[in-house]
């Protein structure tokens, strides 16, 4: 089962939230404990990310699995990139798991990038022979601002390793960058909640979402790219708060 990370509040539907692609339960620390003044929250260490454990494959329907199984109880569900398209299978495939969906910055479509940059610098690291994280800053490379320090967070200094299954990660980064074919549809609210300065969510894509969501409702954040959450933490908790206290649908 995937390692989580539970922050108390009052009583109520809680909150499970997943991360994106080479991020951990931790890098949500600041915003869980703030969301947990109002509710419960839950956050998960994706497969072959974090303390979870490592398997063979990082396909949608399994992270989906892997999420089916922590949810215990209806929760309300927040995934990020792609922790959001996890999120939006798990809506998809088990719609009894769910009250509400949140989905941060993604849109169930498969998207033409790649993310084997952050990747293969993070393979430039070996982690037998650093000492510290400056010295693993310099093996990184020329990143985009703030990449390095991200990344670094999944550095085990201690265990001189990364915590990240480096190698089924990018074997499945085509499953990961794409979208799988899902039949059915979720009833339940869904806020898809972007950056306003992002391209991943376009008018083009509301379509497609509108298919699989029909409740889905469409809200940017200004001044706000694809790591939303982090570049305007106030403005994304007042949104995502606003969203799970409205008055469920009669």
């Amino acid at each position: 089962m995937l390692n989580t990370v539970h922050y108390d509040g009052p009583a109520g539907t809680p909150l499970l939230i997943a991360h994106g692609l080479y991020g951990s339960a931790r890098n949500w620390g600041v915003i869980a404990k703030r969301l947990s003044a109002e509710r419960p929250v839950v956050t998960v260490d994706m497969r072959n990310h974090g303390s979870s454990p490592w398997f063979d494959s990082q396909s949608y329907a399994d992270m989906a699995g892997d999420l089916a199984e922590v949810i215990t109880q209806p929760m309300d569900v927040l995934g990020h990139s792609m922790g959001g398209k996890a999120a939006m299978v798990l809506a998809l495939t088990h719609p009894e798991k769910l009250r509400r969906l949140i989905v941060a910055d993604i849109a169930p479509v498969p998207y033409q990038h790649t993310q084997m940059g952050p990747l293969n610098a993070m393979r430039n690291v070996d982690p037998t022979a650093v000492t510290s994280r400056s010295a693993a800053k310099e093996m990184l490379g020329d990143l985009e601002p703030g990449l390095a320090d991200f990344l670094l967070q999944s550095l085990d200094l201690k265990e001189k390793r990364w915590r990240l299954n480096l190698d089924v990660l990018a074997a499945d980064m085509a499953q990961i960058v794409g979208f799988p074919d899902v039949q059915g549809s979720f009833a339940g609210p869904a806020l898809f909640l972007s950056g306003a300065s992002s391209d991943y969510v376009l008018p083009a894509h509301r379509p497609v979402i509108k298919s699989l969501f029909p409740q889905a409702k469409f809200a940017k954040i200004p001044e706000a790219g694809h790591w939303l959450h982090a570049q305007k933490p106030r403005e994304f908790i007042a949104a995502v708060t606003a969203f799970l206290n409205m008055a469920d649908p009669a």
